[in-house]
């Protein structure tokens, strides 16, 4: 563990009466719900969507379908440099972690932490740096190291004390699939995360969590309507319980349910060949009230704070403790 720097975590509950911190992304599902005079509704409407989800694929023992419900937290991870002054501090991730409640034996089962991963420096990556390097080559270019910094910082915090003294297992990490790439059904089949796809190549946000150490697989659970991306470290369908990993899907399948209904609340279900896209209008919208636009033009503004209270003030430190050459991180 570097002694240039440490990380600290805190939580706060996500309900009905969250209000985002100070140093949250603006663009985060969970922070994007959670503005406007609509707040508390859309708040509610979602965790019920969750809980309901989670009790739909926890059939077993659960005559009326109401079992089991969530209780969610928001973890941010703040990295505290050994140096002072005004960049300090800098909040380095948000992740969500659950405990899942058995209402019918008292039993609380920790879930997966890892839900809704939400990262400053991931802004700055994909919002300032690569395109930056795209219009300095007068075409679509990816530079050398991308995203190397980051994966490095994302491993070195999974083992930090930090890490191993709150969470007990790893992290799996699931986002929507690749509007670029297509998929294919195969023939395994999950009694939780249901019928695996294969994509025909790797998406540079995979290459981008790979540099995290995070494989990825590709599944569509039972009652889905389109297979979900699951970066893990380790064994995914052998490592969590059935509840853990019916957690991490109710809570993100919910989530893209909001953010991107033209794939994962679409009318049909994928089909063995697939190809996601946000142009289709054969789809159900969720009542909750969701700003798109805003969350693309937010990222823009957020990569640029990185760039001016992270990168510019720690670039070479980073860079150093990382192995990197310092023009890569600035």
């Amino acid at each position: 563990m570097s002694t240039d720097f440490t990380y600290r975590i805190s939580t706060t509950r996500f309900d009905e009466d969250y209000s985002p911190s100070q140093n949250s992304r603006a663009t985060t599902n969970f922070a994007n719900l959670a503005r406007g005079d609509d707040r508390r509704e859309n708040l509610r409407s979602a965790l019920t969507m969750i809980n309901r989800r989670f009790n739909d694929l926890a059939r077993w023992d659960n005559p009326d379908g109401d079992r089991y419900t969530l209780e969610i937290d928001i973890v941010s991870v703040d990295l505290e440099f050994a140096v002072s002054g005004d960049d300090q501090v800098f909040p380095l991730l948000e992740v969500l972690d659950l405990v899942i409640v058995d209402r019918a034996t008292g039993a609380r089962h920790h879930g997966i932490v890892g839900n809704n991963f939400s990262s400053y420096l991931r802004d700055f990556d994909f919002s300032v740096l690569l395109p930056a390097a795209s219009a300095a080559a007068g075409s679509f270019t990816v530079p050398d190291d991308f995203g190397a910094l980051h994966g490095k910082l994302f491993q070195d915090f999974l083992e930090s004390a930090a890490y191993r003294e709150r969470f007990t297992v790893s992290p799996v990490i699931c986002i929507s699939v690749s509007t670029s790439k297509t998929y294919q059904r195969t023939d395994n089949h999950h009694p939780i995360l249901g019928v695996e796809y294969a994509q025909d190549d790797y998406s540079l946000t995979d290459e981008y969590f790979g540099k995290m150490g995070l494989k990825v697989r590709y599944f569509l659970p039972a009652g889905s309507v389109a297979p979900l991306a699951f970066y893990f470290r380790g064994d995914l369908l052998n490592d969590y319980s059935n509840l853990q990993l019916i957690g991490t899907i109710s809570t993100m399948e919910s989530f893209q349910k909001i953010y991107r209904p033209e794939i994962y609340n679409a009318n049909a279900t994928a089909a063995h060949v697939f190809r996601p896209t946000l142009e289709s209008g054969d789809f159900s919208r969720t009542r909750v009230e969701y700003d798109r636009e805003e969350r693309s033009r937010l990222a823009v503004t957020q990569g640029k704070y990185t760039e001016e209270h992270f990168v510019k003030p720690h670039g070479e430190l980073l860079a150093r403790w990382a192995g990197l050459s310092p023009a890569l991180v600035h």
